[in-house]
């Protein structure tokens, strides 16, 4: 697929179909719908009186928190492997 070509997806999160236009294969656009009904699922499960709207905002939140550990994870790896290099 080119750079100037999209898939046109639709999923389900959190029992709503959506359309998902991107440039990313149609099995990582299914991949990343479905970790996100995952992550909404499981936060609704332990909080049964948030809303939809609440329930978005927070697996956001929660999305976001672990994106920024993960990259800071990779950021100290990649110092450590600086650091080796210079040794």
């Amino acid at each position: 697929m080119s750079e100037n070509e999209k898939n046109r997806i639709t999923v389900e999160i959190y029992g709503q179909p959506y359309i998902i236009v991107g440039p990313e294969s149609s099995e990582h656009i299914r991949m990343v719908a479905a970790m996100v009904d995952e992550k909404m699922r499981g936060i609704g499960k332990r909080n049964p009186s948030l809303d939809t709207s609440k329930l978005a905002v927070l697996t956001a939140v929660n999305a976001v928190h672990e994106y920024i550990k993960m990259k800071d994870k990779v950021e100290q790896l990649e110092k450590e492997i600086q650091d080796r290099k210079v040794d």
